[in-house]
C-alpha cells in the first residue's frame, strides 16, 4: 500500500536552553497510507495542533523527518507543501477570500500550488456549469450562490466551500483541523456527514482533529489519541469499531 505520510522521530522543543524549555512533540513516529481516514483526539495541549502544524510546514521540527507523498519535506516551508497538502481550519473565515465570489474562490483553488492568475471575467457557461457541479456536491445551496461574495455566506456554507477548495485538486493529504467545531450542532453534523461522503467518494487520505468523541468513533478507519506530545493510542479496523464513548472517557481519565 502506498505511503502518503511518514513522520520519523518528529520532535519539537520550544524555549530551548531556558528554564521554560518544553517538548511539545516527543519523538512521534507515524505512517499514514493511501485512503486512510484518521481521526485525532486529545485534550488541550496534548500535541494535536502541533502535529498538524509540523505536517503542514507552519512549524519546523527540532529534530526528525517528514515525508509526504514519498518526498522528504522536512525542510520545505508551508507554501511549498501546498502542492501536496490541503488544510481546512476551525474558523470559517480562514481558507476562503471573503470579497471574492464562490466561483472566484473555486477558480483560485484550481491553481493550488501554481502561480495564481485569476481570470474570472468572461467565465464561460461551460466553466460555470463545472463550478456549479462542484458546489452542488455539498447539497447545502452553495451551487446557487456562485456569484455571491464568500463573506456573505453562512458559516456552514463558507466552511463547506473551504472543504471543496481543499479537495478540488486531490491532495496527497487532507488535514481537517476541527473544521466543524465553530458551527452549530445541526450544521456541524451536516458538514461532517458530507465530509465523510466526499472522502469516501474521492478515496482521499485524510486526518481530522476533533474534540467530539462521537465523531471520532463514528468516522474514519483509524483513531489516534495524543497525550503529552506523544501518540498514546493508535487503533484501527475492528478494534476501533468496538470502542465505546465510556471506554474513551476512562482512557482519558488515566492521562
Amino acid at each position: 500500500m502506498e505511503t502518503k505520510l511518514q513522520l520519523i522521530d518528529a520532535t519539537v522543543v520550544v524555549n530551548q536552553a531556558t528554564a521554560e524549555e518544553k517538548t511539545i512533540l516527543d519523538h512521534v513516529n507515524l505512517t499514514v497510507n493511501s485512503g486512510d481516514f484518521v481521526t485525532v483526539l486529545g485534550s488541550n495541549g496534548a500535541g494535536k495542533s502541533t502535529l498538524f502544524n509540523v505536517i503542514a510546514g507552519s512549524l519546523a521540527l527540532t529534530s526528525g523527518q517528514i515525508y509526504l507523498g514519498g518526498q522528504d519535506v522536512t525542510y520545505l516551508g508551508e507554501t511549498e507543501r501546498t502542492k501536496e497538502l490541503a488544510r481546512v481550519f476551525q474558523d470559517p473565515k480562514l481558507g476562503t477570500a471573503p470579497r471574492m465570489t464562490v466561483a472566484e474562490n473555486l477558480l483560485l483553488a484550481e491553481r493550488r500550488g501554481e502561480k495564481r492568475r485569476l481570470r474570472s471575467r468572461g467565465l464561460t457557461e461551460k466553466k460555470r456549469a463545472e463550478l456549479r457541479e462542484i458546489a452542488d456536491q455539498m447539497g447545502n445551496g452553495l451551487a446557487d450562490r456562485l456569484d455571491v461574495p464568500t463573506g456573505q455566506l453562512s458559516g456552514g456554507q463558507r466552511q463547506a466551500l473551504a472543504f471543496l477548495m481543499a479537495t478540488e485538486k486531490t491532495p496527497e493529504l487532507l488535514l481537517l483541523d476541527e473544521h466543524t467545531a465553530a458551527l452549530d450542532p445541526k450544521t456541524s453534523a451536516q458538514l461532517m456527514a458530507l465530509t465523510d461522503a466526499q472522502i469516501k467518494k474521492a478515496h482521499l487520505t485524510a486526518m481530522m482533529i476533533t474534540h467530539n468523541l462521537s465523531d471520532a468513533l463514528q468516522y474514519g478507519d483509524r483513531l489516534l489519541v495524543m497525550s503529552n506530545g506523544r501518540i498514546a493510542m493508535d487503533v484501527t479496523g475492528a478494534e476501533k469499531d468496538a470502542l465505546t464513548i465510556e471506554e474513551m472517557l476512562t482512557f482519558f481519565n488515566r492521562y
